[in-house]
């Protein structure tokens, strides 16, 4: 069954929110000491990603590719690479690429992985020794836990009842982790946390007025250590507003409010009957993210306006806090 990175388990939603939690720890790089931020680790690093981002751009699946760092991060905990060797780093690249292919059952060719690449050409027999190491390092644990198996959970604890505003919060918190992937420190923090904390600064950017019933929502929560989402939420702030650009902006360069709104009238009335039309589909539910995105910061700015209470869109940006 393809992996679902929003419901890993092969279970209902409700059901599996407890199992999630016990067992997320087996699912990140462990132990996180084996992944210091060296030179030479971030280095490797650096590569590693810039390869399988390379490596999973014909796709058009921003999941493909975090799924893929996922593998690699807890690869090189595991299994470091000690030496510089160009052609190892781009085997691995390529490995954790058709791992994730495989889990989200994405048909692929070994050509079209490595179309108009320079350099080292692996063949599958190469390729598939090398997935076989990566696997033995993960011990199997293929269904991958990460911070959007809890953004739904998380969610529900808010009790919004408008549909698009979840939508908006939803989309904004799943660009803030997107981008907080590129940050090693982050890897110490468990996926729960990071969701926590991706949805407190996704919530403060878009609803700053209920902030404070969402911060006490997740902090309240039982399956939530507060030092540590103190800790994560610190530097997630960090994160999500250091040059903050938008990964929905590369949906369609012709994603104005009109195409946009057109696109999620058309993906209504379209019947899904090959990848392809999935594929449509999916930018549709994108494009449509980004429109809820905006018209929520639209409100929320004449709300501002309208109180006075928010002078500028610096306001938003929190001291680093040490206590909720």
């Amino acid at each position: 069954m393809e992996l679902d990175l929003e419901n890993p388990l092969l279970s209902t939603f409700h059901d599996s929110i407890p199992s999630l939690f016990l067992i997320e720890s087996d699912h990140m790089p462990s132990p996180p000491q084996s992944l210091k931020p060296t030179e030479f680790g971030l280095s490797i690093r650096r590569e590693a990603m810039s390869l399988i981002l390379h490596l999973s751009s014909n796709f058009n699946d921003p999941f493909l590719p975090y799924l893929s760092i996922n593998y690699l991060d807890r690869f090189l905990s595991a299994q470091p690479i000690t030496q510089v060797k160009p052609w190892v780093v781009k085997l691995t690249a390529i490995s954790c690429v058709c791992l994730a292919l495989k889990m989200k059952e994405t048909e692929y060719s070994v050509s079209d992985i490595q179309e108009n690449d320079e350099g080292f050409i692996f063949d599958m027999e190469t390729i598939e020794r090398m997935e076989l190491l990566i696997l033995g390092a993960l011990q199997w644990r293929m269904r991958s836990i990460t911070p959007f198996s809890f953004i739904n959970f998380f969610i529900s604890l808010f009790k919004f009842k408008d549909p698009p505003r979840v939508q908006a919060l939803k989309a904004r918190a799943t660009e803030i982790i997107f981008k907080a992937q590129n940050d090693i420190r982050l890897l110490e923090f468990r996926p729960s946390i990071i969701a926590a904390s991706a949805l407190l600064s996704a919530s403060h950017e878009l609803f700053p007025l209920q902030f404070p019933c969402f911060r006490k929502a997740i902090s309240s929560c039982s399956y939530v250590n507060e030092d540590n989402l103190v800790n994560c939420w610190n530097l997630m702030q960090e994160i999500a507003m250091d040059g903050y650009e938008s990964v929905w902006d590369g949906v369609s360069s012709s994603s104005t409010p009109v195409n946009v709104l057109d696109g999620q009238f058309c993906s209504s009335s379209t019947t899904t009957s090959s990848g392809g039309d999935k594929t449509k589909n999916t930018s549709s539910e994108a494009a449509a993210a980004a429109m809820a995105v905006a018209t929520v910061r639209l409100e929320r700015d004449q709300k501002r306006r309208k109180i006075g209470c928010f002078p500028n869109d610096n306001s938003l940006m929190l001291p680093r806090i040490k206590q909720f």
